[in-house]
C-alpha cells in the first residue's frame, strides 16, 4: 500500500454497496450485471487492498462489520455524487444546461436575432441565453477577452485576436413614407436627394463615413435635418415624413409597417456581418450551435 493510502476502482466499490444493500453477492451480481465470481473478486480484491475485513462470513452468508458499516455510510454518499456528476455530464452533453453569453448591435439583436432565438431556446430549453449590445470597441474587446462567448459585428475586424464567420450581407435602402413623391422612383442616389431633408445614423459610424463619401463623390452636400443613433429611430422619425433615412436594409425591415416603403440607395453600400469569436481558444459548443442556427435561419 502506497503512503497515499489504498488505491481502489470505482467498481469495487459498487461492488461493496450493492453487496450491503442487497444482503448477498448474489443479488448485487445480479445489480450489477456481473457474474456471481466476478463479484466476489471485487470484493476480495477490495478488502486485501484496503487492508480490513468488511463483512463477517457466516455459513455462506455476508454480515457487515461495524468498519463495513462506517464505510458503507461514506462510500454511498461518493457513489450519490458520482451519479450526479454523471447526470450533469449527460445533461452537459445533451445541452439541457448551460449558458450562452452575445453581444450584438441593437439593431440587429432587435430585428434579426429574435426569430433565430427563438428556434435555438425550442431546441435548447433549458439553456440561459444573454445578449448584451456595446459600442463596436467594447464588443470586439469582450469577445476577444471571453467575457462572452461571442457575437455579431460589422466587417472587417481588423484585430488578429479575433476570429469571424461571415453570416449575411445587406445593401443599404432609403427608407420614406409610402406618399412620399420620391416613392415613385425606383431607386435613389445623392443627386436624387440633394436638398431633400434626410434622418441619418450618427457620425462616427463607418456606415455614415459611406454615406457621406457617396455624396462627395457626386458632389451633393446632403441635407442631414436630423441624427440618430438606432435604425428604429431612423424609420420612426421618416414615417413622420421628418426626412428620408438612409440604412441598412436588413435591419430597417422590422421597422417598417404599412406606412413606409424602401427604395435601394446607389451607389449599393454593402453591411457584411459575421459572428464573431475569440481567436484564441476553440469556440464553445453552444455557440458552435448557435451559429449553426444562424447559418440555417439566414441562408
Amino acid at each position: 500500500m502506497s503512503n497515499d493510502g489504498p488505491d481502489f476502482g470505482l467498481r469495487a466499490l459498487r461492488a461493496f454497496h450493492a453487496i450491503v444493500k442487497t444482503g448477498s453477492v448474489t443479488a448485487a451480481a445480479t445489480d450489477m450485471g456481473l457474474t456471481q465470481p466476478a463479484v466476489s473478486r471485487l470484493l476480495a480484491q477490495f478488502e486485501q487492498t484496503i487492508g480490513f475485513d468488511l463483512f463477517y462470513r457466516d455459513k455462506g452468508r455476508l454480515v457487515p462489520t461495524p468498519d463495513g458499516l462506517l464505510l458503507f455510510d461514506e462510500v454511498d454518499l461518493a457513489l450519490g455524487n458520482v451519479e450526479r456528476v454523471r447526470a450533469l455530464v449527460r445533461d452537459i452533453a445533451d445541452f439541457r444546461v448551460g449558458q450562452l453569453r452575445l453581444v450584438a448591435p441593437p439593431s440587429f439583436a432587435e430585428g434579426v436575432l429574435p426569430d433565430i432565438i427563438d428556434r435555438f431556446l425550442t431546441r435548447f430549453p433549458k439553456v440561459h441565453l444573454t445578449i448584451d449590445s456595446r459600442s463596436v470597441e467594447t464588443a470586439k474587446t469582450l469577445i476577444a477577452t471571453r467575457a462572452v462567448d461571442g457575437g455579431f459585428l460589422k466587417l472587417p475586424l481588423d484585430r488578429p485576436d479575433l476570429t469571424s464567420v461571415p453570416v449575411i450581407s445587406s445593401g443599404t435602402v432609403c427608407v420614406l413614407p409610402a406618399d412620399h413623391p420620391l416613392a415613385a422612383r425606383a431607386w435613389l442616389d445623392p443627386k436624387t436627394l440633394k436638398g431633400v431633408p434626410l434622418v441619418l445614423l450618427g457620425l462616427g459610424r463607418l456606415s455614415r463615413a459611406h454615406i457621406d463619401a457617396a455624396f462627395a463623390r457626386a458632389g451633393v452636400r446632403p441635407e442631414v435635418r436630423v441624427e440618430t443613433h438606432t435604425i428604429g429611430s431612423a424609420c420612426a422619425l421618416a414615417a413622420r415624413g421628418i426626412g428620408i433615412s438612409i440604412v441598412n436594409e436588413m435591419l430597417a425591415r422590422s421597422y417598417l409597417g404599412d406606412r413606409l416603403v424602401v427604395r435601394p440607395f446607389r451607389p449599393d453600400l454593402r453591411h457584411d456581418y459575421a459572428f464573431v469569436t475569440s481567436s484564441l481558444v476553440t469556440p464553445s459548443r453552444l455557440a458552435q450551435e448557435f451559429l449553426l442556427e444562424v447559418q440555417r435561419s439566414l441562408v
